[in-house]
């Protein structure tokens, strides 16, 4: 993966940018997926993150993060060969 420059502005709130995880390929007992079913992920890794929101909080994720976030959460972006969401900090429900 080439080294990406992108910082998010934190704004009133923290913003976070991911990386999605691949959709699976196939079920757990083997069958494959066809591209027209496979869902959308819902896990990622963290890429960057905003320093501050305009309260002066921290974000609680770092850069390095596997997370999983609401299934319509964010804007897809497209840098590059790659696709990144960035969301707001609250649209993550875990760190894994």
């Amino acid at each position: 993966m080439a080294k990406v420059s992108i910082k998010p502005i934190a704004g009133t709130q923290n913003r976070v940018v991911v990386e999605a995880a691949a959709a699976e390929e196939k079920t757990a007992s083997g069958i494959i997926i066809p591209d027209t079913a496979k869902e959308k992920p819902q896990k990622g890794k963290v890429i960057a993150v905003s320093d501050k929101d305009d309260k002066g909080n921290k974000p609680e994720v770092k850069v390095g993060d596997t997370v999983l976030y609401g299934k319509y959460a964010g804007t897809e972006v497209q840098i590059g060969a790659n696709e990144y969401l960035i969301m707001r900090e609250s649209d993550i429900f875990a760190i894994v």
